[in-house]
């Protein structure tokens, strides 16, 4: 086999790889499956990461529509990567970076610019090994310095455009020791019209699988029940594992339970006795239990969040439901997130938006239903609703704040109208000049400097924060004096840029805006400070106090 390129990488670091395809369809779960089985792990005192294979061709998943494959996730280092890659920050509570997510635009990018620069020393350059050693490459660096590293492939096996990375993972196996390398394998058991599961998906999508040189070590099942024994077996014997690594994972309320799941099927022990760690995890009585205990307690109420925007599909939203369910948690109570259309504003989803016992307005681009959006956070200001604003939200309440409050007829973002009289949001400095889409924003983690006395610095406990952008747009300094004169408070700055924006406590329960994206970090054992201070709003009817929004910020 071909030698890999020299790196930094400690091969004594790092060694347990576990692999995830999935079968017969996308969509199936592989990447909750793969951060449930991690989050398992984490809990019995391994350190665990992950790394997200996505077989596109683009670089990274800033340009694409949020329709075909979500949200677009921004990453501290400003990343920006698909959204299975919030869901390993979420359950394994980690900060990953963009070496975390490997694409085939990425990898060929890196390979033809070598090529160019000379560095193949006039081979021909191919797939195999040139392709192929630079995906085992960014698997191992990626994985330095953890105990277990989870590899989820994107897609299904058979796809034409993730034959190299599973040709990668063929080689890998190879060269590594057999107990450091697991594949696991999820697939699809549908119902017969009879009610009998169906268990030829999986053997076709397995048979798949081994013409490729790959044999799967555990398989999961996919289906709206656990599997019966029969079935079990049946997967067993037609696709050459034992009964014992054939798993279940059923249908559930909420992907939290998930990894509650997968370990009464006994997934997370069968996992650490094949790569041979199994002596190694804490003692199940000493294993983290705070995640169970925080997605089985009994919620004591009710909240209705009106979420406005021009998606109405969750996974366009995703990071932003989550961390609604987090405060949710934190709180004790139950979160009902009602997707608002904006385009429709103010028609019969202004009555929705009346229901509701807050309002937030998510990022975004474009014009396509700004108006229902400005018109949700006027009904926010002036009927007292709590109000968070995020990114795009911030924005739009500076232009709701400045037409409706100062007068200033037409004002709006450049962005938007670039007519119109009023730009108070403007184009950031230094983008007069970029003319790339892919990268080229205003990304990742910045420090935010609180002024003291304000809401913002009660939710964070203290005179900073950092937090993860994602915007070419800012408020436009011009108007800084203006709007702070007629009320509208900016508690949050980076040098002269604003940040965090708010309304007297005195005037309303909990209107806040932030220019970042602070659902980015939250998680379900450290909820986001901006997502529970909106619901402290409704369900105490007050914003936090200090002394728990320190203790807050201790733990965030």
């Amino acid at each position: 086999m071909p030698t890999e390129p020299e790196t930094d990488y400690d091969p004594e670091l790092g060694r347990k790889f576990i692999f995830v395809t999935g079968g017969v369809m996308s969509g199936l779960g592989k990447g909750i499956t793969a951060a449930s089985t991690g989050r398992l792990l984490k809990n019995a005192g391994f350190d665990v990461t992950a790394v997200k294979i996505d077989p596109y061709l683009n670089v990274d998943a800033g340009t694409m529509n949020p329709f075909q494959h979500g949200e677009v996730y921004v990453l501290k280092d400003g990343g920006e990567v698909d959204l299975d890659l919030g869901n390993y920050e979420r359950f394994l509570d980690i900060d990953m970076t963009f070496d975390h997510n490997v694409t085939t635009g990425k990898t060929y990018q890196h390979v033809i610019e070598k090529e160019r620069a000379g560095d193949y020393l006039g081979r021909t350059v191919q797939i195999i090994p040139h392709i192929t050693d630079d995906i085992k490459r960014r698997i191992r660096e990626a994985a330095e310095g953890n105990d277990v590293c989870i590899i989820e492939v994107g897609g299904t096996v058979g796809d034409i455009e993730g034959m190299p990375f599973l040709e990668a993972l063929r080689q890998f196996a190879h060269e590594e020791d057999e107990e450091d390398i697991l594949f696991t394998h999820v697939t699809l058991v549908p119902y017969s019209k009879n009610g009998e599961q169906k268990t030829k998906p999986t053997q076709h999508s397995v048979k798949e699988l081994r013409s490729i040189g790959l044999q799967p070590d555990v398989l999961v099942g996919r289906c709206s029940d656990k599997l019966d024994i029969d079935t079990k077996e049946k997967i067993a014997l037609f696709c050459d594992v034992p009964t014992e690594a054939v798993f279940s994972n059923p249908d559930v309320d909420d992907i939290y339970h998930v990894p509650l799941m997968v370990e009464e099927e006994g997934l997370d022990q069968y996992v650490m006795e094949r790569l041979n760690i199994a002596d190694e995890a804490l003692p199940e009585t000493e294993r983290e239990n705070r995640w169970r205990e925080l997605v089985t307690q009994q919620t004591e109420g009710e909240v209705d969040v009106a979420l406005v925007g021009k998606y109405d599909l969750e996974d366009a939203y995703m990071s932003v439901h989550e961390a609604l369910k987090h405060a949710g948690l934190e709180k004790n109570v139950e979160v009902n997130v009602d997707w608002v259309n904006s385009e429709k504003m103010p028609d019969h989803h202004a009555e929705r938006m009346r229901e509701a016992d807050a309002i937030v307005v998510p990022g975004g681009f474009g014009t396509r239903g700004t108006q229902g959006k400005i018109d949700a956070i006027r009904y926010a200001r002036e009927n007292d609703v709590p109000y968070l604003g995020l990114c795009l939200g911030f924005q739009l309440a500076v232009i709701e704040y400045a037409r409706n409050v100062l007068g200033l007829e037409g004002a709006h973002s450049a962005e938007l109208d670039a007519d119109t009289p009023h730009p108070v949001i403007d184009i950031l400095p230094e983008q007069y000049e970029i003319e790339d889409m892919g990268g080229t924003m205003r990304l990742g983690a910045h420090e935010t400097d609180i002024e003291p006395g304000t809401l913002a610095a009660d939710l964070y406990g203290g005179d900073s924060c950092t937090e993860r952008h994602r915007h070419r747009y800012e408020v436009n300094p011009e108007y800084f004096d203006e709007l702070e004169a007629a009320g509208l408070t900016f508690s949050g700055r980076s040098a002269n840029r604003m940040e965090i924006l708010e309304l007297d406590r005195e005037e309303h329960p909990y209107f806040i805006g932030t220019q970042f994206h602070p659902e980015f970090r939250s998680r379900p054992t450290r909820a986001s400070p901006p997502f529970v201070g909106l619901l402290e709003a409704v369900v105490d009817d007050e914003p936090s106090e200090s002394a728990d929004a320190e203790t807050r910020e201790v733990s965030y």
